[in-house]
């Protein structure tokens, strides 16, 4: 993710580089397990595939702090620093597969949140918390009923997170090479992650609305296509993007607090930025925690929009809610400031673990494309040296 090349020894050390490493975490906001697997080169991803005897440890060759004397020394592997020719695929394919299992995996409580966050809950669609609503909702309406509509979550979640983590990677390093060569530049990391939620969200905000439909209670839509037809048929193609600037101002706050939150624990807990995967879990879990709660009334806002509530839509005395400034007045009027913060322990529960799926996913497959191609270029020196 740092370089699309190899790097020698004496960078691996840097502390710019382990400052840029843990950047990119924070600042997408995808960072509670994120540095579990991001040096994991000597934790529980390198367990995964033991070495046989006689085979160059991949692990130490990651950490060495200075080569072994030889006749030709070869630099050394940071797997941070995809292959050349890799780096943007790699990148993508990771992305996509990372950004389809953290939806999902999570996608039941995701359909609890949304349920919660109602203004105008039925009697049916009353639950004290995450887990009496998901033994009500399979109670009472079948063991499926949680994951109805994830198929539209997942088709529209890869492309998304495989243009989102292109995009932040491509022009977090472009501009950080601009302003500061060779270093971290937060400038940069926060400008990239804006752009890539642009990019994302112009992709998920259909696959979000479509979604969340279906996520109702008594939704009526038989079906993905059916609720797709109907939105077209009764409200129009502006029915799919009507909560995209919502979306947006809700992204770039949360990528900022978690990013500056994450920083500051790692620099109480993980002073010297190495591999201690208690510090950041810890840092990660709070950050995630800390940003999903402070934007959960634009999140409520956001639900709204995309689920056009029919009583609070009858509330304004208009055919639809749109815009946030008219999502905040009829939250507002519905049920006050208490209002804005419904469903606000779902959104914790569902924040926490969908980021650590995303980054242990999306780090895990850098680590063994880069651990392949290492092995593969020892194994053609070898030929070689014969």
């Amino acid at each position: 993710m740092e370089a699309d090349e190899f790097v020698p020894s004496s960078t691996l050390e840097s502390p710019a580089v382990e400052r840029r490493v843990t950047g990119t975490i924070a600042a997408t906001g995808f960072g509670i397990f994120g540095n579990s697997v991001l040096d994991a080169t000597g934790g529980f991803v390198g367990s995964f595939t033991p070495r046989m005897t006689g085979e160059p440890d991949f692990v130490s060759m990651l950490h060495r702090a200075t080569p072994e004397p030889s006749a030709s020394v070869e630099p050394e592997v940071d797997y941070e620093g995809l292959p050349q020719g890799a780096a943007s695929s790699t990148h993508m394919l990771a992305g996509a597969v990372a950004g389809i299992m953290e939806h999902c995996l999570m996608y039941p409580v995701d359909c609890v949140k949304t349920r919660m966050q109602s203004l105008h809950p039925e009697l049916g669609a009353r639950y004290r918390n995450v887990m009496d609503a998901l033994r009500q909702i399979i109670r009472t309406e079948g063991l499926w009923r949680p994951i109805r509509g994830v198929n539209v979550l997942a088709v529209g979640a890869g492309p998304a997170h495989a243009l989102y983590f292109a995009c932040y990677e491509k022009i977090k390093f472009s501009l950080s090479d601009a302003i500061h060569p060779g270093t971290n530049s937060h400038f940069a990391n926060g400008v990239a992650g804006c752009a890539a939620t642009v990019l994302h969200d112009a992709i998920m905000n259909p696959a979000e609305v479509v979604k969340q439909r279906m996520q109702m209670f008594n939704s009526p839509y038989r079906g993905v296509l059916d609720c797709m037809g109907s939105l077209l048929r009764q409200e129009g193609p502006a029915a799919f993007y009507r909560s995209y600037t919502t979306q947006l101002t809700m992204n770039v706050p949360f990528q900022a607090l978690h990013f500056m939150t994450y920083e500051y624990l790692q620099e109480l807990l993980n002073p010297h930025r190495q591999y201690n995967p208690s510090s950041h879990v810890v840092s990660g879990a709070l950050a995630g925690a800390l940003a999903a709660a402070a934007t959960t009334p634009l999140d409520v806002c956001k639900t709204l929009l995309n689920t056009q509530e029919a009583q609070a839509v009858h509330v304004i005395q208009s055919r639809y809610i749109s815009g946030l400034s008219e999502a905040f007045r009829t939250v507002y009027r519905t049920g006050g400031v208490p209002a804005f913060f419904k469903g606000v322990q779902a959104r914790v529960i569902y924040q926490m673990p969908s980021t650590a799926i995303s980054w242990s996913v999306y780090e895990f497959f850098k680590y063994i494309i880069t651990k392949r191609q290492h092995e593969k270029r020892l194994r053609g020196d070898r030929d070689g040296d014969k």
